[in-house]
């Protein structure tokens, strides 16, 4: 919600669909830049410790940024209150993820938990879109704003409140060489994060090009029903990867995965009517699940337990990142060209992420003990990894 609720209301306050990307994109930058330490810092001293305190500063810096927009404040204004507000986005998602992993490290169940993760985020990528352009079209511009900050402090606090799910502090046998072992000196975790770039081109891309879309076609109304499509096919798809029993490893289903992302993408230029773009965005949203799933699931052999909160704050900032990127990009394209040439972004975003995730997709290869895990006294089972 904090993205789309950005767009609509300072593209409401002044009029420019590049105003607003650019204010959601520092916002983006801010999260990416700011979310691995928020990781690093939950790793070391305890999820609670990081969260509590995150929803409180991002309640305020939320408010903050919302009372500046209404009040028609300078652009720069905007940008210094969008800092805050992007840097206390609480990670809950990351954290979630690594509860998970400290449960089920080496379980062939983490990749069902995996899509299970996916698709409780996916429903929100379903709801959030179209709460938020309800609000803000319906009630006040800056209703959307208000709601996400009242969900996240409620839903922050809630989930900070679960203590006995949370993983120990630097992760179980962490010694101290674990603890300063960074998660982005792992080659596998930069390719991922290249590769969740591209993933955020398509978020950035679809919430900008949409909603520019849908004002140029006179029914601003529709833009949260087309992107809801698009988070459906996402949400949809996790359901049925998590259902699988795969046996070809994540590896090479996120190269798949990734390949159909991109085919797909590339037609959304193309669609010129609401049916035929709320079906592509559809078929966009299908390819998105397996390859974000799978990139999740090889954070679990690729990275050292004292580090895995750190590792997916790092893969969700580079979707916020590329999302930021993608969002200052199409809205440039369409106040300037129309909604059509913002549909490029994805395009591009996707196609030169995934030929970095090809030509090194040997570096996603686990390290080598994290091959078998201990199942028992003096017994290992193979993990399938490739």
């Amino acid at each position: 919600m904090l993205t789309i609720g950005i767009v609509l209301l300072v593209q409401h306050t002044t009029g420019s669909y590049g105003d607003a990307g650019a204010v959601a994109a520092v916002t983006g930058v801010s999260m990416a830049l700011f979310a691995p330490q928020s990781g690093r810092l939950a790793d070391r001293f305890g999820q609670r410790a990081v969260l509590v305190p995150g929803v409180l500063v991002h309640t305020a810096a939320v408010g903050a940024l919302t009372a500046l927009a209404l009040a028609g404040a300078p652009l720069w204004a905007l940008f210094a209150a969008a800092v805050p507000t992007g840097a206390s986005v609480p990670q809950v998602g990351p954290m979630v993820r690594a509860r998970w992993a400290a449960r089920l490290g080496g379980s062939r169940l983490m990749p069902t938990a995996a899509a299970f993760e996916s698709v409780t985020d996916e429903f929100t990528f379903v709801v959030g879109p179209v709460l938020a352009t309800a609000l803000c079209t319906g009630v006040h511009p800056a209703a959307g704003l208000i709601a996400e900050a009242g969900l996240t402090l409620a839903g922050g606090l809630l989930f900070a409140a679960q203590r006995r799910t949370q993983p120990a502090v630097g992760g179980p046998g962490s010694g101290g060489r674990a603890r300063r072992t960074s998660a982005l000196s792992i080659p596998g975790v930069r390719v991922l994060a290249v590769a969740f770039l591209g993933i955020g081109s398509v978020f950035g891309g679809m919430q900008v090009s949409l909603t520019a879309f849908t004002q140029e076609i006179g029914q601003p109304g529709m833009n949260g029903l087309l992107y809801g499509l698009f988070a459906a096919g996402n949400m949809l798809a996790g359901i049925a990867v998590g259902a699988i029993a795969w046996k070809s490893g994540p590896r090479r289903r996120m190269v798949v995965g990734y390949t159909g992302l991109a085919l797909a993408a590339a037609l959304l230029w193309t669609a010129h009517s609401a049916v035929l773009l709320g079906g592509l965005g559809l078929v966009v949203g299908v390819f998105i699940a397996p390859a974000l799933i799978s990139g999740f699931t090889l954070v679990e052999p690729l990275v050292p337990a004292s580090a895995r909160t750190e590792a997916f704050t790092w893969l969700t900032g580079s979707v916020a990142l590329g999302q930021a990127a993608a969002v200052t990009v199409a809205g440039r394209l369409a106040d300037a060209h129309g909604s059509t040439a913002g549909f490029l972004v994805p395009l591009a975003g996707t196609v030169l992420a995934l030929a970095t995730l090809v030509a090194l997709r040997s570096r996603l290869a686990p390290r080598p003990h994290s091959r078998t895990v201990a199942r028992g006294v003096g017994h290992r089972v193979p993990v399938a990894v490739d």
